[in-house]
């Protein structure tokens, strides 16, 4: 098991600045909707189930 650094500062009503060891983003709240500038996406629905996916694709990364 690693170590993991993550910390989150809010910058507005609905927008938080996102910083880990992996890099830094953005995040924005619209209603249930989350969405981050990784192209990460989350939903909230009632009766508390979240569906988490993408809303851009995915960078292909050369190994």
């Amino acid at each position: 098991m690693g170590i993991q650094y993550r910390k989150r500062k809010k910058l507005g009503k609905n927008s938080w600045l996102n910083i880990s060891g992996s890099g830094v983003s953005g995040s924005t709240k619209v209603g249930p909707v989350t969405f981050n500038s990784r192209g990460g996406l989350w939903v909230n629905l009632p009766g508390g189930l979240t569906f988490r996916g993408r809303w851009k694709g995915r960078k292909n990364r050369s190994k």
